[in-house]
């Protein structure tokens, strides 16, 4: 990993060492993921709890909202959000942040009622964007290019070591007591996050990069990102395959346990699609340097549509069966490892003056966006995986006709 030793302007306390910054960064990322995964086994239980389900009542698609609230509230305020960090810099919105994180967690414990549930997961939502756009900005502060590329790679390769453990815990947590210690788990989670970068992560944009917080300057700054082809064609393009990502986590606990019966080790085979995800982020962390973001990310959102062309077509000749689908979409699941933290490099890379600002754009096209397609993927789920398997298709083809315009009809360049 040489030539990869962070460095800023700011002054002040010195950054972290490189595993530790990784490790961080990776937490601060995963508050998003364990707040979505550690949910998955308690999904039907809490909302037979507030209502929303009856005795004999195997589930009902609107306990996906649970799930979609949080990330709604994830997605949109990351446009105020961006600016906020170029005026003040990373430290104070973070904390501000993570504070709010951990009250939100606990009124969730309090309440009853599905739709003030939903509101609370809203807002809660609203606060853990903060942190992750300030984690996601910290990185492009410190790095650019390729660099930045490998950096999120191995970030992402500790980040997915929560979504391999979280629906575990989520499962422990409700052996031993009720659905509400689920989210004591992420006040715990949040309080630890908040001391470590209170005492360990300096502020790395200095005052004089900072940029005046108004309304003219931050639509100013986000025009800048509309108008550069890179940065809004691949915030386009990931938007859109995402959704993928987002309506599978909403229709997961739905298809284990109702469509393969898998319900007690649901959490098992949640893991082994993480741990695919993190095997290929590693992966890139290896190549990415050698082999270029696009070669990389091209030739795995091809390889992710052909698979999910290949799965649905199989389920619709064979039926479903779970030794033949598994393998097929861990692989296809695989895929996201080797587009995101590429996807979000090249999308990034021509604006570091602007970090928070683009960062924030970025986060509002794959969580906002994103999230709309999943909720309007997994609605269709029908108790089976087609819908599923074919909203994939699609959305990897869309993805693909927009990096081709994008690249104006080049793919796999080296640059």
């Amino acid at each position: 990993m040489q030539n990869m030793a962070p460095h800023s302007d700011a002054p002040g306390r010195p950054i972290p060492g490189r595993s530790e910054l990784v490790v961080m960064i990776a937490g601060l990322m995963a508050m998003n993921a364990l707040a979505i995964d550690i949910m998955l086994p308690a999904l039907n239980q809490i909302a037979h709890d507030v209502g929303l389900t009856s005795a004999g009542v195997e589930s009902d698609n609107r306990q996906q909202l649970i799930i979609f609230a949080y990330v709604l509230g994830f997605g949109a305020p990351q446009i105020l959000w961006g600016p906020i960090t170029d005026r003040f810099g990373r430290r104070m919105p973070l904390f501000v942040s993570l504070t709010g994180y951990i009250v939100t967690a606990v009124l969730c414990i309090a309440i009853r009622e599905f739709h003030m549930l939903l509101a609370a997961r809203f807002v809660q939502g609203v606060f853990a964007s903060g942190a992750r756009l300030v984690a996601t900005s910290v990185v492009r502060d410190l790095f650019a290019g390729r660099q930045m590329a490998r950096f999120m790679s191995l970030v992402m390769t500790i980040f997915m070591i929560i979504p391999i453990i979280a629906p575990a815990i989520g499962q422990i947590v409700l052996f031993v007591g009720p659905w509400e210690w689920i989210f004591g788990a992420l006040v715990i989670f949040g309080i630890v996050m908040l001391g470590w970068t209170f005492a360990r992560l300096p502020e790395t944009l200095p005052v004089a990069r900072r940029r005046p917080l108004n309304l003219s300057n931050a639509l100013a700054a986000y025009n800048e990102v509309i108008r550069t082809p890179v940065t809004f064609g691949y915030m386009c393009a990931s938007g859109i395959v995402f959704g993928a990502l987002f309506s599978f986590i909403a229709s997961s606990e739905q298809i284990f346990r109702e469509v393969f019966h898998r319900h007690d080790d649901f959490a098992l085979w949640f893991a082994g699609v993480a741990i695919m995800m993190a095997g290929a982020n590693f992966t890139n962390s290896r190549l990415v340097e050698k082999l270029g973001m696009r070669r990389i990310s091209h030739s795995a959102l091809i390889l992710f549509t052909l698979l999910s062309a290949a799965s649905a077509l199989l389920t619709l000749v064979f039926g479903e069966s779970l030794a033949r689908f598994y393998p097929m979409f861990i692989l296809t699941f695989a895929c996201f490892g080797l587009m995101g933290s590429n996807f979000s490099a090249l999308a990034m890379e021509p604006l570091g003056k602007i970090a928070g600002t683009a960062s924030a754009a970025y986060g509002f096209a794959t969580t906002t966006v994103a999230s709309l397609i999943g909720m309007a993927i997994g609605s269709q789920y029908n108790g089976t995986t087609v819908p599923l398997m074919l909203g994939f298709v699609c959305l990897g083809v869309c993805s693909l006709a927009v990096i081709l315009i994008t690249e104006k009809g080049r793919l796999f360049s080296s640059r």
